[in-house]
């Protein structure tokens, strides 16, 4: 079966933080309504949070929320503008 050209092969993206002294990291974005509590994040033994999500290519904005606070990701200098007057990361898939 040939696989439909408009529906693009997903690709697997991760997402890291390194925060060794937080209780909680997940990651919000506009892939998923930007909902804080939808992708919680793993910790490692050295503090390093991440987690994976399937993405079709496009360009996808996003941030972290750390023990409640919003954050940045300091390793993508990738932004954009938000609606609050901050800025969010912007991941491209390709």
């Amino acid at each position: 079966m040939a696989q439909n050209s408009t529906n693009p092969k997903k690709k697997r993206v991760r997402f890291a933080l390194k925060a060794p002294a937080a209780e909680q990291v997940t990651l919000a974005g506009d892939f998923n309504g930007w909902d804080p509590e939808a992708r919680p994040m793993n910790r490692s033994k050295t503090g390093l949070w991440s987690t994976t999500v399937s993405l079709a290519p496009g360009e996808y904005q996003y941030r972290f929320v750390v023990d409640g606070e919003w954050q940045n990701d300091p390793h993508c200098e990738e932004t954009v503008t938000n609606e609050f007057g901050g800025v969010n990361n912007v991941c491209v898939v390709g």
